[in-house]
This record gives structure tokens, C-alpha cells and sequence, in this order.
């Protein structure tokens, strides 16, 4: 079982710390959240910095919200980081819930989905070096697998779980374990009806705090900001001690995952080693 860490979003500074730490532990995966209209760093020039600070463990963005991107740009964007990074990228896509992050870059919240289907084609033209149209030619530069970085959707609606079979690689689960079952299952059965050969990759993902009261408190307190709007309509759950997490990583396995995301709240980079130990 693979395990990443999802990174903290209320001290930008300190992430390269982080980073560091966890290239030089077990973690296989760093992430980082995407919005707008909130006080978090920019995921795609976040995971530039931390791609450069680190040398072998993966970059991940979980998930960003590609309808408030241009797609041509964003494909650039995009294999710009596989490739400086050596091909460590994973893209996680999703839609997200928030209609201030639509309205903030003039996007339309209501099509969103729709504008993710209408998107697809079009980074998987630009990755593979096909001519953008017939009036604009190929736009590099070419990122390190032939048809772009490895791909991952994230949601909950069958629209999204079908988006895995037709366009990715796998699937990011971002419920509590005990939720995710028919989730893995969902993405099994459309990958199936697709015909897609192999199987899509699934990794499961829980929100942590290890450490002193301070450092639960304090996650505790920025989870709860980041989702006040969203009270109500999505379960916040979090696990916070040794015993919790593990047990949460072993309900992953036992479903098929093939990482698990341990999504950090708390900025203290302590975190890194007391995670790694419990890994251990």
C-alpha cells in the first residue's frame, strides 16, 4: 500500500519544508488542494517549487478545478510540470462545490461538468502532439508519457465515475472509507463498460491530524473554516490519532486502494516524521 500526504494550505512558506521531509520518508505522493476564492497557494505553481525542492516523490493536485482554467493553457501548464519534474505529476481533476470560485474568473458554475467533457479532448490532443486545429500546430512542450501526465478524477456522481473509464488513469476517493466501497466499485463497473484494458487505479483519501492538542486544534480549525460554506451538504470527517489512521489505511487496502492520501490540516511539519514513524 502506497500512502501520500496532502499538504497543508495555511502556511505556504513552510511547504518546501514539508516537501522536503517527505521526499526523504515512505510517502510516495505529495497533494495539494485547489480554490479560488480562498486564502490557499496556487496548486499548480506550488507543486513547481516543491517538484524542484525534491527529487523522487510525486506531485499531485487534489483535485484541481479545471472549468476555471483554459484548457489550451492549462495543458501546457501542465506538461511543463510532468516534465521539469521528471515525469512525477499526477493531475487530479474535479469540479468542486463552491459557486464563488465560478464567479470570481467568469465561468459558468451550472456547465461545469459539461465544460471537464468538452475539456478532455482537447489536453489529450495537445499531450499527444497532434496539431491543436487546422489553423494552429502542435503546442509543446511534449510531456513525459505520450498521451499527458498520469490523469485521476475525482466526485461522487455517476457523471464523474463514468469521466475515470472514458478519459483517466484512475480514481480519487475523497469520502470516509466506510463511504467509498460502491465508489471503487462504480469505477470497476464503468472502466468494465468501457472495455479499457487493465484496471483503473484507485487511491482513497482521509483527513489527519497527528500530534499534540495544538496541532489537532489547529486542524480542526482550518478544515472547519475551509468547508463553513459548504456546511451541511459535504461530512467532514478526521482521524487523529496512531491507531485511527491506521486502521483507516488498512479499510483502504481491504477495498482495493492502491494509496492512500493522508490529508494534513495542521501546518506543523512535525507531522512528517510522526507519520512516517507510524508507518513504520
Amino acid at each position: 500500500m502506497k500512502v501520500g500526504l496532502g499538504l497543508p494550505i495555511s502556511d505556504p512558506p513552510s511547504l518546501l519544508t514539508w516537501a522536503r521531509r517527505a521526499d526523504a520518508g515512505p510517502f510516495t505522493t505529495m497533494g495539494l488542494l485547489d480554490r479560488i476564492v480562498y486564502d490557499n497557494p496556487e496548486p499548480l505553481i506550488t507543486l513547481a517549487a516543491i517538484a524542484a525542492a525534491t527529487t523522487r516523490i510525486r506531485v499531485q493536485t487534489e483535485v484541481l478545478l479545471a472549468p476555471l482554467r483554459e484548457p489550451v493553457l492549462l495543458a501546457k501548464q501542465c506538461a511543463t510540470l510532468d516534465r521539469i519534474s521528471g515525469g512525477r505529476l499526477t493531475l487530479g481533476i474535479g469540479v468542486g462545490a463552491r459557486p464563488e470560485d465560478y464567479l470570481a474568473v467568469g465561468a459558468d458554475y451550472a456547465t461545469r461538468g459539461r465544460r471537464v467533457d468538452e475539456m478532455m479532448p482537447v489536453l489529450r490532443r495537445i499531450w499527444s502532439g497532434q496539431p491543436h486545429d487546422d489553423q494552429v500546430g502542435p503546442i509543446g512542450p511534449a510531456p513525459t508519457r505520450v498521451n499527458g501526465p498520469e490523469l485521476l478524477f475525482g466526485g461522487f456522481v455517476p457523471a464523474a465515475l463514468k469521466r475515470v473509464a472514458r478519459w483517466g488513469d484512475g480514481y480519487l476517493s475523497a469520502v470516509p472509507v466506510e463511504r467509498t466501497d460502491p465508489l471503487f466499485r462504480m469505477v470497476e463497473k464503468e472502466w468494465g463498460a468501457a472495455g479499457r484494458a487493465g484496471r483503473a487505479r484507485l487511491v482513497g483519501q482521509v483527513n489527519v491530524a497527528l500530534g499534540p492538542d495544538s496541532v489537532v486544534e489547529d486542524a480542526k480549525q482550518t478544515i472547519g473554516s475551509y468547508y463553513a460554506s459548504l456546511a451541511g451538504t459535504y461530512d467532514v470527517h478526521m482521524v487523529t490519532t496512531a491507531d485511527q489512521i491506521r486502521t483507516t489505511i488498512t479499510g483502504f487496502a481491504d477495498l482495493g486502494a492502491d494509496e492512500v492520501m493522508l490529508y494534513c490540516w495542521a501546518h506543523d511539519p512535525d507531522q512528517v516524521d510522526r507519520l512516517a514513524d507510524l508507518l513504520a
